[in-house]
């Protein structure tokens, strides 16, 4: 079992929440970019308000920790590890309501590399309590315009977590997956949950695309986000993400066990 306190000082030794990698820059123009109303920042949600660059930077001193002063400009970012206790705890809280519910789930990650491991353990723990894991739509063709060009990647899950991977990887058993914020694979498998007449997820639950794509559609959808991915914390602001818990999502895989422990614990699911 982790306790609060210990799982805090992990969250700073690790780097996931205190100071992050994430560059004060990156995330300055992931704001700017997001109220620009860029698709590669929006990820899947549709906002309902204007918000301008200052909005999005208050917003995520709020929810993520970050410095709210517009002119502190370079440097390494900060995320508040209060504030990343807290919405595990919202998250934990989502999780055990679907397993006492014996509800459908759908889990899918755009950082298969590093989150692989955190979410497959959710996936093991809530089939385990009566859930169904869904996996709609494996092997389906999804096309993501990349900065590369248009890239055809296909719909796999590992432990039940979607992901995609590059078509050729899929045929030969290859690669773990690649990394992507786009929400197509979501929007690709719950159309293909709906058009075979299952059951549709209760909850979603992952990163970037995952739970834009899903919130907007009117799922509901929780899950990790990192001080320079604006759109799951503007999701969560306007109702459409459930939770968005801030963390740096790019650090060393078994950096994240000791949240999967505390989140299982206050979930009350076997581990």
């Amino acid at each position: 079992m982790v306790s609060g306190g210990a799982l805090r000082r992990h969250l700073v030794g690790a780097g996931l929440a205190g100071r992050v990698a994430t560059a004060r820059e990156v995330s300055l123009r992931s704001y700017r970019l997001f109220a620009a109303r860029d698709p590669r920042f929006l990820i899947g949600i549709d906002p309902e308000m204007a918000w301008c660059q200052r909005d999005v930077l208050a917003l995520m001193a709020e929810r993520c920790g970050v410095s709210a002063d517009p002119a502190c400009t370079s440097g390494q970012d900060v995320i508040d590890p209060e504030l990343t206790v807290g919405a595990l705890d919202r998250f934990a809280e989502r999780l055990g309501a679907v397993a006492r519910s014996g509800g459908a789930v759908l889990l899918g990650t755009g950082h298969p590399h590093r989150l692989i491991g955190f979410y497959g353990a959710l996936a093991d723990a809530l089939s385990a309590a009566g859930c169904e894991v869904l996996t709609p739509a494996t092997g389906r063709r999804v096309d993501i315009t990349t900065r590369f060009g248009l890239r055809t990647y296909n719909l796999d899950y590992v432990r039940g977590v979607a992901l995609v991977r590059e078509a050729p990887a899929l045929r030969s058993g290859g690669a773990t997956g690649v990394h992507t914020h786009s929400p197509l694979p979501v929007r690709v498998a719950l159309a293909a949950a709906a058009e075979a007449g299952g059951p549709l997820p209760e909850l979603v639950v992952g990163d970037h695309g995952w739970v834009c794509g899903a919130g907007q559609l009117g799922f509901e959808a929780i899950g990790l986000a990192d001080a320079d991915d604006p759109a799951l914390f503007v999701g969560e602001a306007e109702g459409r993400v459930s939770v968005a818990v801030p963390l740096d999502d790019g650090v060393r895989s078994d950096y994240y066990r000791p949240l999967t422990r505390y989140v299982l614990n206050r979930a009350c699911l076997s581990q």
